[in-house]
């Protein structure tokens, strides 16, 4: 989960470099590639943990922290790389939202609720619509020299779909913790 940081800011940067750069389509690539990596982390570090049995009672601060700086990092930078002045915004909030969906996940779950991982905008659907706007804003940028409509259209869709995930888990929990 740490490594998934270096990933991150590997993306962050990428992004950074699609707003100043003129090969910006070749940014959008490695950043979809960090991207991937970063949940490959992920992945590897769950597989350790639950598989491995190498589950220790810090496990979940070692899981959790991380992922909230990767998902901050990601987002806000990619609403720098956004071409439309609110995009920054709209990076800033789809961060917000992403930190707020794993907030009422694990505030659930310490009050007494489920877990609860549903989406439609958890980590893997706001990572993947991101790095389908990255392979987009390539193809985007061969065809129009502007790859970057792409990012902003996705950071609307993980603002949206982040607020729905927000209801949702909220609801459940809340319905759970009634029901009880």
């Amino acid at each position: 989960s740490l490594l998934s940081v270096v990933f991150a800011l590997c993306t962050a940067w990428c992004f950074w470099l699609v707003q100043a750069d003129p090969a910006r389509t070749l940014w959008l690539l490695a950043a979809a590639l960090f991207i991937q990596l970063r949940l490959l982390c992920n992945l590897f570090d769950g597989m350790v943990a639950v598989e491995g049995g190498k589950h220790t009672p810090a496990g979940e601060l070692y899981n959790d922290m991380p992922d909230r700086v990767a998902d901050v990092l990601i987002l806000v930078a990619a609403g720098y790389a956004c071409p439309l002045p609110w995009g920054v915004e709209l990076g800033w909030g789809a961060a917000v939202l992403a930190v707020m969906t794993a907030y009422v996940r694990t505030l659930s779950a310490s009050i007494g609720a489920p877990v609860d991982f549903r989406g439609p905008m958890a980590k893997q659907q706001r990572m993947a619509a991101l790095t389908l706007a990255c392979l987009c804003g390539t193809v985007e940028g061969f065809l129009s020299g502007t790859p970057l409509y792409s990012l902003t259209l996705a950071l609307g869709v993980i603002v949206s779909g982040s607020v729905l995930t927000l209801v949702r888990r909220t609801l459940a929990a809340w319905h759970f913790l009634e029901e009880r």
